[in-house]
């Protein structure tokens, strides 16, 4: 029996991209799942389809779709479109771009020129400004933003209003950086409302008189009950560039750190060293009873902090855990970095520290770190990349959203799972925007956190 449309209700369309962040944000705003979601990706149609099973779902390409047949004559209140923005970010680096992918914008137009979006909502990098024609398969320099303009144009002829702005994960509550261009467009001689942030830096005043909330942090997202491998006791070595990453790190956030960041007391672990017999760190965790105790003082802290491996040209350090991730990408590059730390008497340290620290021979225990007036050495160092459950948490999805899984049961691998987190709208953004701009079709906002388990 097919479901009966309400002709008389506005419905809410979206052209999503990845794992369909701004149809959760969209839900988290107005209590309803979209009314239409349309990808060309079979994995992005799974993963939306399980998370959103009230939704008309479209395995199309955006160009294929006719917006009148899909509606059925229904008002539309929202359209909200992420085409892809790969060719316009400044991590595409030299390769070619496709002016098929360059033009997905413009499908927003025929949304507008045929079915009418009360308010259309249009997600991109910040290059995305910078649209132009291709010359010799690339953008041409002199006609740089060309493009962009004539598209504002013909939304303006169709009666929209226009107007756009850099907004950042961060500011509304996701535990990310990650920066996007938005364009509103509205035609119902409606103000344009841009979200107030909602989150800001500690040291900010407005932070400090309960304004507005502390950034959320990389830390929250950690699962800490997954195990970091010791960096100096693997089959296969990393490569010399990992390890410079990493030890850069551990110069930054451990060792010259005045407040590294502990994990036991943010975990609720209890880190407990032994040397490497059969390749093997133990941890237990402060709800059970503890190891036994050997004759050395075997227990200790566990400071943490993010490498980032974006290849051979990256020279910094990485991130603390007390800040916001960097940007997600279809691929992760974040790998969480643990130093194991044992109280230090004043003998038995391996490593001179003014010595550089990348000299260090494996087997050494090397590094002074202060915590909390006590010295500690550091005996060990682990590391792992994040997994896909984190990095969802990272980009501000709820801790319920399914990841590994589609409508039938069918397991994605991580690849997929991280492809999909990489390309998806952080959903407060949406959330923000909606709220802003049409607080009509919302409900209550309630609070969730979405925080990995421990």
């Amino acid at each position: 029996m097919k479901k009966q449309l309400d002709l008389f209700r506005e419905i809410i369309v979206d052209n999503f991209a990845g794992g369909g962040g701004a149809s959760t944000g969209i839900e988290l705003a107005t209590g309803l799942n979209v009314d239409i979601a349309i990808n060309h990706d079979p994995a992005a149609i799974a993963m939306h389809k399980v998370n959103h099973p009230d939704t008309e779902h479209y395995l199309e390409s955006v160009w294929d779709i006719d917006p009148i047949e899909v509606v059925k004559g229904r008002k539309v209140g929202l359209a909200w479109f992420s085409p892809d923005c790969t060719h316009f970010s400044k991590a595409k680096g030299g390769k070619p771009v496709k002016k098929e992918v360059r033009g997905l914008a413009w499908v927003a137009l025929r949304w507008a020129a045929t079915v009418k979006p009360r308010v259309i909502v249009l997600e991109n990098v910040e290059e995305f400004k910078t649209w132009g024609p291709i010359k010799d398969g690339r953008p041409d320099p002199e006609k740089s933003g060309y493009t962009f303009k004539s598209f504002n144009r013909q939304l303006r002829k169709q009666g929209y209003e226009i107007e756009w702005k850099t907004l950042k994960a961060c500011d509304y509550g996701a535990p990310t950086t990650r920066q996007r261009l938005f364009m509103i467009a509205r035609r119902d001689k409606q103000p344009i409302k841009w979200p107030e942030p909602t989150h800001g830096d500690s040291n900010e005043v407005n932070v400090q008189l309960g304004l507005k909330k502390p950034f959320r942090t990389a830390g929250e997202i950690i699962d800490w009950s997954i195990p970091a491998p010791s960096i100096f006791y693997r089959k296969k070595p990393l490569v010399e560039n990992s390890m410079l990453r990493i030890f850069r790190g551990i110069q930054k956030y451990v060792i010259e750190a005045d407040k590294p960041y502990i994990v036991d007391d943010k975990a609720v672990f209890l880190q407990h060293y032994y040397t490497h017999q059969g390749n093997e760190t133990r941890a237990s965790g402060l709800d059970e009873p503890i190891a036994t105790i050997p004759t050395a003082n075997r227990f200790g802290l566990v400071t943490a902090f993010l490498a980032k491996h974006y290849g051979g040209n990256y020279k910094g350090p990485g991130i603390s855990l007390d800040n916001p991730l960097h940007t997600i990408t279809v691929k992760d590059h974040h790998a969480l970095v643990t130093a194991f730390l044992m109280k230090y008497y004043g003998h038995g340290v391996g490593q001179s520290l003014d010595e550089p620290l990348h000299t260090i021979s494996t087997r050494d225990r090397f590094g002074l770190v202060t915590v909390k007036g006590q010295d500690y050495k550091i005996v060990d160092i682990g590391m792992r990349m994040l997994q896909p459950h984190e990095l969802f948490l990272a980009q501000g999805f709820p801790k319920s959203y399914v990841i590994d899984k589609d409508h039938e049961g069918k397991r994605y691998p991580k690849t997929q799972q991280v492809a999909r987190v990489g390309n998806s709208v952080p959903p407060p953004f949406a959330e923000a925007i909606v709220r802003a701009n049409l607080p009509e079709l919302c409900v209550k906002k309630y609070e969730y956190k979405a925080a990995a388990s421990s």
